[in-house]
């Protein structure tokens, strides 16, 4: 009869239960040992040094399982001995926000230098007879971003007014033509690539242009009203006509403020503000863009001499809205002009603040002045020369702008501390390590690390766009070994904060540690 399926004839037995023993018990070895090989937990030896100790305590910070969902880049090097004290994703690609100033500015002092000036000149057009100049005045912009009161103790209208002077000792009473800005000096691109549009109202968002006049936005100056429900008043500085503001900012109870908001319709200079303001608040100063700066700056030059007795006849205009417009700039038609600081301050500005038109300008002023191309694309070829040159592959760094604004930007933070250590020993290191900000102290680090081992001892550019958040520097350790170290996040959706908190952290232990001693 057949056999049971399975089942053994009565004398195999034996046999065939042997024989399945041994086929079960090698492949049971095999896994046994390729699963020690293979699948053991790893378990880290204790760290023995405090530079191993430092390390585990950076891999449990930047493990934190609120950054799960995020990616951290560091890293962090010796200046003194070139090892690595740390690294994770090294040679990956981030966001780097405002850190991408570091390669603006690096750039810019070592090809331009820290002396580097722009001038401005203003230009006629015509005769001037009996105090009558028969011709516009035309204001030939450089890509210069110091015509503010950033420069001049405050006093937005400095340089306007001291061209007014000039035109007065002259004796130029009247003008019968206009003033005309002239930004022909870069290409039209009034925003960066990969800016957002929903922004554009803002001072961060600035229009760029070859001619800038107080960082090409309006002060405006808040004050709450008598009353719960009352609107704020305001005023304008500089005090001009060039925008229409709707007003409707109201004055909230004691601590019950909101937040101002801006909004300009597009290609026009209507602004419409929203917002609360706290009974109880000071006085309180913000700023909004405007459309169209190189006419900001001609109708504002125009308001300036009107007030200083000058009578202009003609209407403001930016160059391009006049068809085939052309003068003559020989120097004989120069009645007066104006000469920035040099580049090492204005740098300062750039990287203290974070002030991200100084950077475009800055960008294409490299541009032009390099490659005849006043454009961004012409500033990030002078970039990426100089990046190749220090050993950078630029193929590998992806720059569309010069503030970092824009989304598209992408670096490595070994491509961040490369720049640095380079910086760090260059002829230029006391004007760019002199730009950036100093933790606890001033611009964008004053009110971080205060009371602590970084506080006065860090310098490091911060960086804040969406979703990503940078700081890239230098720190000395407590045996007095100096380190540079980019410190980048991208994609985290816990409260900003929490990133401050971990680099803050790090760059504090840095601070503290010492090779020779425990921690």
């Amino acid at each position: 009869m057949d056999k049971p399926c399975g089942f053994a004839a009565p004398e195999n037995e034996a046999k065939n239960m042997k024989h399945r023993m041994i086929y079960l018990i090698v492949p049971l070895a095999v896994l046994l040992v390729f699963s020690g090989c293979a699948f053991r937990p790893v378990i880290s030896e204790r760290p023995s040094t405090p530079l191993e100790r430092l390390q585990s305590e950076f891999n449990r910070e930047f493990n934190d399982p609120a950054f799960s969902n995020s990616y951290w880049g560091v890293a962090v090097q010796s200046l003194e001995t070139g090892a690595y004290f740390y690294l994770r994703n090294t040679d990956k690609s981030f966001r780097p926000a405002s850190n991408m100033k570091l390669f603006t500015t690096g750039t810019a002092l070592v090809r331009l230098s820290p002396d580097f000036t722009y001038r401005t000149k203003l230009y006629r057009t015509g005769r001037i007879e009996s105090g009558t100049l028969k011709g516009d005045l035309v204001i030939r912009g450089s890509g210069d971003p110091s015509i503010t009161g950033r420069f001049h103790d405050g006093n937005i209208l400095a340089v306007f007014q001291n061209w007014a002077d000039s035109l007065k000792q002259k004796d130029i009473r009247k003008i019968t033509g206009r003033v005309i800005g002239d930004d022909h000096y870069f290409t039209h691109e009034i925003m960066g690539e990969g800016w957002a549009w929903d922004y554009q109202s803002d001072w961060y968002a600035a229009q760029i242009s070859a001619l800038s006049f107080n960082d090409n936005c309006v002060n405006i100056i808040f004050t709450p009203g008598k009353s719960v429900g009352d609107t704020v008043s305001f005023r304008l500085e500089p005090p001009t006509k060039y925008v229409r503001v709707i007003n409707k900012v109201v004055t909230a109870p004691p601590h019950q403020g909101r937040e101002i908001v801006y909004q300009r319709e597009r290609g026009k200079n209507v602004v419409v503000i929203t917002g609360a303001m706290s009974i109880d608040a000071p006085e309180k100063t913000d700023w909004f863009s405007v459309e169209n700066p190189t006419r900001y700056a001609a109708t504002v030059f125009t308001e300036v001499l009107q007030s200083n007795g000058i009578r202009v006849e003609g209407h403001p205009a930016s160059i391009d809205s006049l068809a085939r417009y052309k003068y003559d700039s020989a120097d004989s038609f120069c009645v007066a002009s104006y000469q920035s600081p040099p580049l090492r301050e204005i740098v300062k500005v750039i990287n203290k603040v974070s002030q991200n038109l100084y950077a475009e300008l800055l960008l294409r002023t490299l541009g032009k002045v390099y490659v005849n191309d006043g454009s961004a694309r012409g500033g990030i070829k002078v970039v990426k020369q100089f990046l190749a040159s220090i050993g950078i592959d630029p193929d590998r760094f992806a720059m569309f702008d010069g503030s970092g604004l824009s989304h598209l930007d992408m670096v490595t933070p070994k491509q961040v501390i490369t720049l640095l250590r380079y910086l760090y020993r260059s002829p230029v290191k006391e004007s760019f390590w002199n730009s950036l900000p100093i933790a606890g102290i001033d611009g964008s680090l004053k009110n971080r690390m205060k009371m602590t081992a970084a506080e006065g001892n860090v310098r490091a550019k911060t960086g804040y766009i969406s979703n990503t958040r940078a700081l890239s520097g230098t720190v000395t350790t407590k045996d007095g070994e100096p380190l540079v170290f980019s410190l980048i996040v991208n994609n985290y959706l816990v409260p900003t904060s929490m990133a401050n908190t971990i680099q803050d952290w790090v760059c504090e232990r840095l601070a503290n540690f010492s090779r020779a001693q425990d921690q």
